[in-house]
């Protein structure tokens, strides 16, 4: 397969995850829909790596992993579904474009790998920025849209601390174990939690709803993380960059186009100030380093 289209796939998988867990929840509850996607996902890793003759590592690292991953797969996840409730699925995807942000930051105070220059904490502060006026648009439309931004942040936070721990364990293993792995320690949480807080089966799920669920619990759940590892590991880290750059804008299109969802110019404006100060933390200090080489040799050849 060729780096192009796997970025492309990973693109739109992306773009279009909001919406079907948007849609996944309709008429059979949030936890139904995350967890019926979480347990597809798992039977279809189990049988690929059955096909493939794969073994799950279990040693020591492994097993940290998995349990750094879950983080990402349970405690995310449900925040985000339970967010996505609330508010256009497009915004689901704008918030959860701050996750490389959030992972610089916790990168920066548990890896001590990257600095917070002063241009990246500009960028911070553009991008947080960008949340609040959202948040204060949802809090003014309702309290529930309110709940639903601040939601899907917390999955962010979560999503964010799993990288980096993953990152601190270093154990290396492939992204099909890891997946596998994350999911066994996820979907019994799941079941539990659902059990628990609903434990009702839905007496007729919409067609829709299923073909969401059926959607990313394969396509999601599994491609999609496939996906992105395979591009991460063949293309440029500014490449991969670029992917929460396209995505919320795409998701908000589609949103509108398939869902009737009502984006005002305000959120537009909240969604621009956020993308703009993820493009400056990731790429702000590139910008200023070679403006400053290229001022630098200015002087250098006005001195000769």
């Amino acid at each position: 397969m060729s780096v192009l289209l796997g970025y492309l796939i990973v693109v739109a998988i992306w773009s279009t995850t909001p919406l079907a867990i948007k849609w996944s929840g309709e008429g059979s509850g949030f936890l139904f829909g995350v967890s019926s996607r979480m347990l597809i996902g798992l039977l279809v890793c189990v049988v690929i790596m059955s096909l493939l003759r794969r073994v799950l590592p279990m040693d020591k690292h492994a097993r940290l992993t998995y349990v750094a991953g879950s983080l990402a797969v349970y405690a995310a996840m449900l925040s985000v579904y339970w967010g996505a409730q609330f508010i256009p699925s497009g915004l689901v995807s704008v918030v959860f474009g701050l996750t490389p942000v959030l992972t610089g930051i916790f990168a920066s105070l548990w890896l001590r790998e990257h600095a917070l220059t002063p241009v990246k904490i500009l960028g911070l502060l553009l991008s947080l920025a960008g949340l609040v006026l959202i948040f204060e648009i949802s809090l003014d439309l309702s309290i529930t849209a309110a709940y639903g931004v601040a939601g899907v942040f917390v999955g962010v936070i979560f999503h964010s601390l799993s990288t980096v721990w993953i990152k601190r364990i270093g154990s290396d293993i492939s992204a099909m174990a890891m997946t596998t792995g994350c999911l066994m320690l996820s979907v019994p949480m799941f079941l539990t939690t659902w059990w628990i807080f609903d434990g009702a089966m839905p007496m007729e799920v919409p067609e829709r709803t299923g073909s969401a669920i059926i959607y990313l619990g394969i396509v999601g759940s599994v491609i999609g993380y496939l996906m992105f590892f395979y591009v991460l590991k063949n293309t440029t880290a500014t490449q991969v960059g670029l992917i929460p750059l396209i995505t919320p804008v795409l998701a908000l299109l589609l949103g509108t186009q398939l869902n009737n969802e009502i984006i005002t110019a305000n959120i537009w404006t909240g969604t621009a100030l956020v993308m703009f100060g993820l493009s400056v933390f990731q790429w702000g200090h590139v910008v200023w380093r070679r403006r400053k080489n290229a001022s630098a040799q200015k002087q250098a050849v006005e001195l000769e």
